[in-house]
């Protein structure tokens, strides 16, 4: 089993035009497996919370949701 692997430094280097690709991988949805499209989706995630400004127009692929704690 391969592991994900993505360090603070691989996503401090990713331009727009990166994520851009990765959200256009995503939205195709043409994987080889399901596993393949969460390590796409997991790396969207994290540049989500490193460096939102770059997956904002984004989020809509994460179906993240605000939620209530109390």
């Amino acid at each position: 089993m391969q592991t994900l692997c993505f360090s603070e430094q691989d996503i401090a280097k990713m331009s727009l035009q990166d994520v851009e690709q990765l959200a256009d991988r995503l939205e195709r949805d043409e994987y080889a497996t399901a596993f393949d499209s969460l390590q796409d989706w997991h790396l969207l995630r994290a540049i989500a919370f490193q460096r939102p400004e770059l997956a904002e127009p984004y989020y809509y692929l994460l179906d993240l949701e605000a939620y209530d704690e109390s």
